[in-house]
């Protein structure tokens, strides 16, 4: 592992006040390598997703310092963010989040469309990505012509299409039975060993978070453990099933 790709200190997150006053995060300290593949667990109000949120540079710290590649990004505008997100981070959903009437191939596309690339190079590069994730046949089918693995399936193609350093994945399996799942876990993994891309994931399933080289569990705003994974959980399928002909 290199040193830290990230890096939280004495990070508080406060929303409203007075008595609606409500702290979600209470002086965080974490450190995340480039190439590691962190768990985040903790149950409902813990302060998780406010975390992720930040860590996505979707939100701000009220307080405390937020390095990324060295940059203090609680120091950036609202367009450097941006800019940050767009670079190096790419986004997993629990949701899948893909317009309805949109190709998989389009909505793979997105994230280029937004950086101004060229049609050539968008179609290339989606293409490259759908591949990666076992859909290579599928880029004309809509979400509503998919299942829900091949929906997220083309979720986790949209966040890697940009060639990001951090996936951040959240919940990725919630809306997704056991054997796909399974798969979706597989394929986070092989970006990850395989790809060498940094992967931070919310979780609230024990089998899930047990594929992470490290868990971080989070109580009442605070980081209450931070321990490694020895032994994550063994392969149970090939990453990226063998491709299935679309009809």
């Amino acid at each position: 592992m290199s040193e830290a790709l990230i890096r939280l200190r004495g990070v508080t997150k406060k929303y409203g006040t007075g008595q609606a006053e409500l702290m979600a995060l209470k002086g965080i300290d974490l450190d995340v390598a480039a190439g590691e593949f962190v768990a985040i667990m903790g149950p409902s109000g813990s302060g998780k997703s406010t975390a992720m949120n930040i860590l996505g540079c979707l939100d701000t710290p009220t307080a405390g310092q937020y390095l990324f590649h060295g940059a203090h990004v609680e120091a950036l505008s609202r367009d450097q963010r941006a800019r940050l997100r767009r670079r190096y981070l790419g986004f997993v959903f629990q949701g899948f989040n893909l317009l309805a009437r949109t190709s998989a191939q389009e909505n793979v596309e997105l994230p280029l469309l937004y950086r101004g690339e060229s049609a050539t190079v968008r179609h290339a590069a989606a293409s490259r990505a759908l591949q990666s994730v076992g859909l290579g046949g599928w880029e004309h089918h809509t979400p509503g012509e998919l299942s829900g693995g091949q929906q997220q399936r083309v979720a986790i193609a949209r966040a890697i299409v940009t060639e990001p350093a951090v996936v951040l994945a959240d919940e990725p399996t919630g809306n997704l039975d056991t054997q796909r799942s399974e798969e979706i876990m597989e394929l986070l993994r092989a970006l990850n060993v395989d790809h060498g891309i940094t992967v931070l994931m919310v979780t609230h399933e024990h089998d899930m978070a047990a594929y992470a080289r490290r868990v971080v569990h989070f109580v009442d705003g605070r980081i209450e453990s931070d321990v490694p994974n020895p032994h994550p959980a063994a392969p149970r399928a090939p990453a990226v099933p063998a491709q299935v002909q679309a009809p």
